[in-house]
C-alpha cells in the first residue's frame, strides 16, 4: 500500500512561488518608455519556458518564434522576417493543444499588429521610433507629468512650502489631488522591484496638511500682455488653465454658471473624501496669480452666447466638464423618488442634503459616482443601502478603496443583475427595482468580460430611493450651434486641446474626453495653456519658485509601504467630516526615504530638465 504525503511547504514548488512573486514585482516595475519588442521578446521567453514539450507547435514553434525576434532586435532581420513571424504564429495558434501555446501566439500576432511601426522601425532602421525611451516612470504616469521625485525629496527636508510650489509647477491643485487623485504615478514605481510603490498620494497630503496651499505664495506673474482669454467653465481644467494664464500675463475670465468655483470637485466629491474648505484653499491661491477675473452665474449658450464670447476675446477654452447625469431606459423610470446620483451629489454640494431616513437606497451603477451616492445616502440616514451592478466586483470601474469603504460602511453590492424596471406603488413613487441574474461571458471590445441574462428568474428588490450612477453627459447643443464639431457627445479636439474648425478655440477636460479623472482635467488646462500662449504668438516660460534637492543615496532596505487610514467606519458613515487620519511625521518621513530617485539614478531622465 503506498504512502500519502501532505504537501512539503519548503519544496521546490514552494520555492518557485516565492521567486514568480519577485518576477511578478519586475513586471510592476517594466519603466515606461521600454521598446515594446524588448517586452513582446520577455513574454516569448516566458511562455517557452513554460511549455510542457508533449506537442510540437508550442515546443518548437515558440523558440523558432523567440528566434525570429531576437533577430530583429538585433539589426539582422528583413520584412520577410514580419511575414515569416506571422506565418509561424499563425500555424501555432491553430494547432497547439493549450493555451501556453496558442495564447502566445495570438500575443505575438496582435503585437506584429499593435506595434507595427516599431517592427519596421527595427528592421529598416536598427533601432526605436524617436518616440520610445525610457522615463522617469512616475512622472510619465502622471497626466500633468508633476515632478514627483522632487517634491518628494522636499518632503523629505521638511520643506513643505517648496514641495507646493514645485507640484504648482505643473498642477495648481496640489490640495484636489492630495485628496482624491486616483494616483496613476504609483502604477509603475520602480520601488516595486524592492518592495512596494511608494504612497505618493499620501506624501502630497503630508505636505498640504502641514501648510494650507493658499498660504504658500504662488509666483510673480509676468508683465501684463493685454491679451484677454475667456475660460468657459471653473472646474479643474478651466481652473488650471486660467492659473497658468494668468501667470504668463494674460487675463484669464472665467464664465461659471453656478455662485462657486470647483465643478465636480465641489459638485460631485462628497464633503467626506474632499472637504470644500480643502478645495477653497486651492482655489484662494489659483486666484491670486495675476489677472483673473470670475463671472459667476453666468451660463454660456442661455446668458451670453458663445459667439459673442469668440468675438470679444483674443482666445477661448471651453471646459464645461460632463455634469448631467445620464438616464436609463426602464419601464417606470418616471416614477417618483428616482433621480440621477449626479444630481443627488450636487444637491449635497449646494448644502442641500436629502433626508433618507429609514428608506431603503438602491444606486445603479459600479463607478466611483456609485460609491459616492452609496456613501453619501448612507449618511443621510437611510436604513440599507445597495448597489446593484450588471457586472462583477472585479469589473467594476470604482476605485478599489472606494469599493472596500463602502462595504465596510454596511452598502451591499448586489453585482450581476441588470436592472429590468421600476415597480410603483400607488402614489407613482418607485417600490422596487426588477433585475435579471446575469452570467458573465465573453470580452468585449473594450476587454472587459461581458454580462449575459442568467437562466434565472428576475428578482424584486424593494427600495424608496433609486439613484441612477450609469455615466455622464455634455450640454453641447449652444457649442455645436456655434460650431464645435463633437463626436459620441464629446467636443472634437486634438492633444494640443486645439478645435482645429475655429482658429483660437481649445477644448479640453471631461467635455473633450468623456468624464475622466481630476487629474486629468488639470493636464488639459495646463496643455490648453501652453497651446493658447503660443497661438498668441508668445513662448512664455515659468519660474516655479522650488527646486528639487540634491539626490541622496538610496535607501535599498526591503520596507513596508505606509498606507493612510481612516476613520473607524461605525464613526465615520454618520456623518460628512473627511474620513482619512493625517501621516504622522515619522510615517511620511519613512515614505520619502524609500524614493529611489529615479530622476537622477539609473536611466529615467526629466525630458528638457526642470526648467521648463
Amino acid at each position: 500500500m503506498s504512502k500519502i504525503f501532505l504537501a512539503n511547504p519548503r519544496s521546490v514548488d514552494a520555492k518557485i512561488g516565492t521567486l514568480l512573486e519577485k518576477f511578478e514585482r519586475k513586471v510592476k516595475g517594466y519603466p515606461p518608455g521600454t521598446c515594446p519588442l524588448t517586452i513582446q521578446y520577455a513574454l516569448l521567453q516566458s511562455s517557452a519556458n513554460q511549455s510542457c514539450g508533449k506537442c510540437v507547435p508550442c515546443r518548437d514553434g515558440l523558440p523558432q518564434l523567440e528566434i525570429l525576434l531576437r533577430s530583429i532586435l538585433d539589426g539582422d532581420a528583413s520584412m520577410e522576417t514580419l511575414d515569416h513571424m506571422k506565418e509561424l504564429a499563425i500555424m501555432i495558434r491553430d494547432t497547439a493543444d493549450c493555451a501556453i501555446g496558442y495564447q502566445s501566439a495570438i500575443e505575438v500576432l496582435l503585437g506584429l499588429e499593435t506595434f507595427e511601426e516599431e517592427y519596421i522601425s527595427h528592421i529598416q532602421n536598427h533601432e526605436c521610433p524617436g518616440n520610445i525611451r525610457q522615463k522617469v516612470p512616475c512622472i510619465n504616469m502622471c497626466p500633468a507629468h508633476v515632478d514627483i521625485p522632487g517634491y518628494i525629496a522636499l518632503v523629505g527636508e521638511n520643506d513643505y512650502a517648496g514641495a507646493i510650489n514645485l507640484i504648482r509647477k505643473d498642477n495648481p491643485l496640489p490640495t484636489a489631488c492630495a485628496m482624491i487623485c486616483e494616483h496613476p504615478c504609483e502604477e509603475r514605481c520602480r520601488r516595486n522591484l524592492i518592495d512596494d510603490s511608494l504612497n505618493i498620494r499620501g506624501l502630497k497630503k503630508y505636505a498640504v496638511d502641514q501648510i494650507p496651499a493658499d498660504q504658500v505664495a504662488v509666483p510673480e506673474a509676468n508683465v501684463s500682455t493685454g491679451k484677454k482669454i475667456a475660460v468657459i467653465g471653473g472646474g479643474p481644467a478651466g481652473m488650471t488653465a486660467a492659473y497658468f494664464l494668468g501667470l504668463m500675463g494674460h487675463k484669464a475670465v472665467i464664465f461659471e454658471r453656478r455662485d462657486k468655483l470647483g465643478g465636480m470637485l465641489r459638485y460631485g466629491i462628497p464633503n467626506y473624501r474632499f472637504p470644500k474648505s480643502r478645495l477653497d484653499e486651492d482655489i484662494r491661491a489659483i486666484l491670486s496669480a495675476g489677472a483673473i477675473e470670475i463671472k459667476y452665474n453666468t451660463n454660456v449658450g442661455v446668458d451670453v452666447s458663445v459667439q459673442e464670447i469668440y468675438e470679444a476675446y483674443d482666445a477661448v477654452f471651453v471646459a464645461i466638464g460632463a455634469q448631467v447625469g445620464k438616464t436609463l431606459r426602464l419601464e417606470g423610470s418616471d416614477a417618483g423618488h428616482v433621480e440621477s446620483a449626479v444630481d443627488m451629489l450636487e444637491r449635497i454640494g449646494h448644502g442641500q442634503v436629502p433626508d433618507y431616513s429609514e428608506k431603503t437606497v438602491v444606486v445603479i451603477g459600479g463607478g466611483n459616482v456609485a460609491m459616492d451616492a452609496a456613501r453619501s445616502a448612507a449618511r443621510c440616514g437611510a436604513k440599507d443601502v445597495r448597489i446593484v451592478y450588471r457586472r462583477r466586483q472585479d469589473d467594476m470601474t470604482a476605485l478599489d478603496s472606494e469599493i472596500e469603504s463602502a462595504i465596510m460602511e454596511g452598502i451591499e453590492l448586489m453585482t450581476l443583475q441588470a436592472p429590468l424596471a421600476i415597480e410603483k406603488n400607488p402614489d407613482g413613487n418607485c417600490s422596487a427595482l426588477i433585475a435579471q441574474p446575469q452570467m458573465i461571458g465573453p470580452y468585449d471590445r473594450a476587454g472587459r468580460p461581458s454580462p449575459m441574462n442568467a437562466n434565472k428568474e428576475p428578482i424584486r428588490i424593494p427600495c424608496d430611493v433609486i439613484l441612477i450612477a450609469v455615466g455622464q453627459d455634455i450640454v453641447s447643443q449652444p457649442f455645436e450651434e456655434f460650431g464645435m464639431p463633437t463626436k459620441r457627445g464629446a467636443f472634437v479636439a486634438g492633444l494640443d486641446t486645439a478645435v482645429e474648425e475655429i482658429p483660437g478655440v481649445f477644448a479640453g477636460g471631461d467635455c473633450a474626453t468623456g468624464p475622466a479623472t481630476a487629474i486629468r482635467a488639470i493636464a488639459a488646462g495646463k496643455v490648453a495653456a501652453r497651446n493658447i500662449d503660443e497661438y498668441l504668438g508668445y513662448h512664455h516660460k515659468l519660474n516655479s519658485n522650488a527646486e528639487a534637492p540634491e539626490a541622496k543615496e538610496n535607501n535599498r532596505i526591503p520596507t513596508g509601504r505606509a498606507n493612510i487610514t481612516e476613520r473607524p467606519a461605525y464613526l465615520r458613515k454618520l456623518d460628512f467630516e473627511h474620513v482619512e487620519n493625517p501621516f504622522t511625521y515619522e510615517e511620511a518621513m519613512q515614505e520619502a526615504g524609500r524614493c529611489l530617485r529615479c530622476d537622477h539614478f539609473g536611466c529615467g531622465v526629466l525630458e528638457g530638465g526642470r526648467d521648463k
